[in-house]
């Protein structure tokens, strides 16, 4: 590109024209030509027409910013043309329009018109030739948000038709079109770049209504506190957004009213004074303002924050001990008991490390009998005893204590004279116990010394020597065999029984005992002390053999030579093994029949000679066992050798050891045949009881059979009629006038037909012969006996007795009324038992509607 005249302008290569200086105008249109080099030479030349518009100040409220809206003189809109000269080469060839860029188009945000408001006039050099419509594509036109931008088709100007928002939309990008009325380009679109202008609308907005920070007291000034920010909505690169900060107020104004600043562009928060001081303040209130227009408090939108500074404690005052000297006292011999109370005073934040007190003992104390500890409310130094201390050795102790905090000392600040103080801790004198300089006592004695004999002399000492003298008694504490016996004066211990190391109370040779020893103080006091008794151990207890039986093949078997032996004493080295295993000499068949031979110092075998043998059986052998004490003990010992045949490997057979028992041939086939004869027995038993059964069940009725009258008894789910509904055969029940067919009947046979799951209850026994007179008490008796009877089923058995004959005293149980015409009373069936209370809850109780 390149600009034909006026100087005031200039254009660079992508065709975007400045100006050079200030005050610049328009005296003519500014006119730059274009050239392309390419295949063909083309030339294309526009005038452009540029416009100053006049801004306005900076508004500070919105009454202001209507008001310029009102007044403000607008210059009038710029002018666009598609303009451009088609000349032919000089080869005849068409030339092509080239683009151009427009200059962006400028709009005040939050105008408030009137609306539609003209921002530009789009027109083609061929509207005079031809007519032309207009129009406009893009974000803001045709797209959303629609119809923010709109154009006179005819005319071609270019409205806005509502307030803009920068902060919501800062830019347009539009695209102008000309079209003839066939609808055909007759121009090239053309690019429309809209800036919205930002207006100062938005105040500055902190993030936080309340910031939190903190300095440590003592600190330089140009110490950094904190930093405080605000955000402003409107354009940064513009004043609008240019947020600037003051102070306007601090609470409170201890020690000067401007102990902190603030950097006006950043926001951070510096002392500017010394004397921080947290025991005298402790937290400050600072109340920041942020202004917008570059802190311009004329024109600018503010709003303001609080910064809440709090004065971090440092170790700038050190403990104080409320006295120089302090003092207390102890009891000897405890320990964990606090003898003094030390209180320390110190400025700085309570709980703190700086203000948490350690107490040390510097000097004083060279044994280290006490320490101090802090208490975690109070921050007291409690003095106590951790190591006994005795009124003999040191009746009282001048300590020396320092206090210091936790947390090192600031920079610069120095220890105070009130850190140290002198502790004196005096020491009471009790009575203290007795005490055994020997604890425990060793000694040697050989065990088996009899009763009566002195041991030694056990006695105590009283460490309570600045007192008058006392008396020490002694007794015995524990004596597990009771052994043992004790002077109460003097402490001399005597046995009083054999001393015996193999006794349970013996361990490993010892044995021990527990005395005690009491002093006459006030209040008593006791010790104990401990006797230990070493035992030497004597040849006082024999050998014996296990085990004590055993068996052997009788005859002697490779695999088997005989029985290993072992011998054990209670007795330890020399007085044990190694033993010496023999056979005595009496009787002869022992060693004549026996062998015995040593395997080791504790080990034996012992075995059938060669070419003996034995019936087979159980024996008895005698071994003579002796050990190597001096003298040697000896023990005689009875060995159950069971001498038996055996198969290859050793193992008594089945036969042979029953035979070894001691039992004979004669005697084992006794025995057989006597299991033989009761296995037979008890089978002729079961045979006989079979066959029983069997006759019992094929055995007639004591009544013959055609006389029976259980096929005749039907039974219904319904009350019957009575006896007149059955052909019942009641002849049964009379007594016959002869007894002849019953009594060459078996006795004692008696049929139930339903035989209870329970066992019966004990009822009269019937004569085997019966007697006329005897059947009705016979009758009553069982009805008696079954109506008390609480182990009898819930239902009702028929029970069939023997034949009774003709012309018995009982009626006959056809004269029993069954009829239900007329009313009858049956309360009677109360008094007739349990078994007919059903009926009775029937028939008893009357009546009902």
């Amino acid at each position: 590109f390149r600009l034909i005249s006026d100087p005031n302008f200039s254009v660079r290569n992508d065709g975007s024209i400045f100006a050079l200086r200030e005050g610049a105008s328009l005296d003519e249109p500014v006119q730059f030509k274009m050239t392309a080099s390419g295949p063909h030479t083309d030339v294309w030349e526009t005038v452009i027409q540029l416009a100053l518009m006049e801004l306005p100040p900076p508004l500070q409220n919105e009454n202001e910013v209507n008001h310029a809206h009102t007044h403000t003189h607008k210059p009038p809109p710029p002018v666009i043309t598609f303009s451009g000269h088609r000349m032919n080469s000089t080869k005849g060839l068409r030339r092509q329009k080239r683009d151009w860029v427009i200059p962006p188009i400028n709009v005040a945000e939050n105008s408030r018109g009137p609306f539609p408001q003209m921002l530009v006039s789009i027109r083609s050099d061929q509207d005079q030739d031809i007519s032309i419509r207009y129009s406009i594509t893009g974000v803001g036109a045709d797209q959303p948000p629609n119809e923010v931008f709109n154009i006179d088709p005819v005319h071609g100007k270019m409205f806005v038709t509502k307030p803009l928002d920068r902060e919501h939309r800062s830019s347009y990008h539009l695209r102008a079109h000309a079209v003839d009325m066939n609808g055909n380009q007759v121009e090239n679109p053309i690019d429309l770049y809209i800036f919205v202008i930002d207006m100062n609308d938005n105040r500055p907005e902190f993030k936080n209504q309340v910031y939190n920070g903190s300095v440590d007291e003592g600190s330089k000034p140009g110490t950094f506190v904190m930093h405080l920010a605000a955000f402003d909505a409107d354009d940064n690169t513009t004043a609008n957004g240019m947020v600037r900060y003051r102070i306007l107020s601090q609470t409170p104004h201890s020690p000067i009213p401007n102990m902190f600043t603030i950097n006006s562009e950043t926001g951070d928060i510096v002392t500017v004074a010394p004397g921080l001081d947290r025991e005298k303040v402790s937290q400050y209130t600072v109340i920041v303002q942020a202004t917008d227009m570059e802190g311009n408090l004329n024109f600018g939108l503010s709003n303001t924050a609080t910064a809440i500074i709090t004065v971090s404690d440092i170790n700038d005052s050190p403990p104080m001990l409320t006295s120089r000297t302090f003092s207390g006292e102890v009891p000897e011999n405890r320990v964990d008991v606090v003898v003094a109370n030390l209180t320390v005073i110190d400025a700085d934040q309570p709980h703190s490390p700086n203000w948490n007190a350690i107490y040390r003992i510097i000097s004083g104390d060279p044994s280290g009998h006490f320490t101090i500890r802090t208490d975690p409310v109070s921050n007291d130094g409690m003095v106590t005893v951790v190591k006994p201390v005795d009124f003999e050795m040191n009746r009282a102790f001048m300590l020396t204590v320092v206090v210091s905090n936790q947390a090192h000392l600031a920079s610069g600040i120095q220890s105070s004279l009130q850190s140290t103080a002198g502790v004196t801790i005096s020491v009471q004198d009790v009575n203290e116990a007795p005490y055994f300089p020997t604890n425990p006592k060793h000694i040697r004695f050989e065990e088996g010394v009899p009763a009566g004999t002195s041991l030694t002399t056990f006695s105590a000492s009283d460490p309570d020597r600045l007192q008058m003298q006392q008396i020490i008694r002694y007794s015995k504490l524990n004596d597990p065999a009771d052994w043992l016996s004790i002077n109460r004066s003097n402490g001399q211990i005597v046995t009083t029984a054999v001393l015996d190391r193999e006794s349970i109370y013996v361990k490993n040779n010892i044995y021990e005992a527990t005395f005690l020893a009491t002093d006459n103080g006030s209040p008593p006091a006791s010790g104990t002390g401990t006797l230990q008794i070493y035992l030497i151990d004597i040849n006082d207890n024999p050998p014996a053999l296990i085990p004590k039986e055993s068996q052997i093949c009788e005859r002697i078997n490779k695999n088997v030579h005989g029985v290993n032996i072992t011998a054990a004493d209670a007795d330890t080295d020399p007085n044990a093994g190694p033993f010496v295993f023999e056979l005595p000499n009496f009787p002869s068949s022992i060693r004549r029949n026996w062998t015995i031979s040593r395997i080791s110092g504790d080990y034996g075998r012992l075995g059938l000679r060669y070419q003996v043998y034995l019936e087979p059986g159980m024996y008895e052998v005698p071994v003579i066992v002796s050990d190597s004490g001096n003298p040697p003990l000896s023990n005689r010992s009875l060995i159950k050798v069971k001498v038996c045949p055996c198969d290859e490997n050793g193992d008594c057979t089945t036969l042979g050891a029953v035979a070894a028992a001691g039992l004979g041939t004669g005697a084992i086939i006794s025995i057989l045949i006597c299991i033989i004869i009761l296995l037979s027995m008890v089978l002729l038993f079961v045979v006989w009881i079979k066959r029983r059964e069997k006759e019992r069940q094929t055995k007639q009725l004591l009544i013959d059979p055609e006389d029976d009258v259980r096929d005749n008894i039907l039974k219904y789910d319904e009350e019957g009629g009575g006896e007149e509904d059955q052909d019942y055969d009641l002849s049964q029940l009379q007594q016959p006038d002869s007894l002849e067919h019953i009594i060459s009947k078996p006795p004692g046979v008696r049929r139930v037909d339903e035989r209870p799951i329970i066992p019966e209850s004990q009822y009269p026994i019937r004569p085997v012969v019966p007697h006329p007179g005897d059947i009705g008490d016979f009758i009553h008796e069982g009805l008696r006996a079954a109506d008390n009877d609480p182990t009898a089923p819930p239902y009702d058995s028929l029970l069939v007795f023997d034949y009774e004959g003709s012309g018995s005293t009982a009626g006959s149980v056809s004269s029993l009324n069954s009829s239900s015409t007329g009313d009858q009373d049956y309360d009677y069936l109360n008094d007739w038992g349990p078994r007919f209370k059903k009926l009775a809850d029937m028939y008893g109780g009357g009546y009902e509607d």
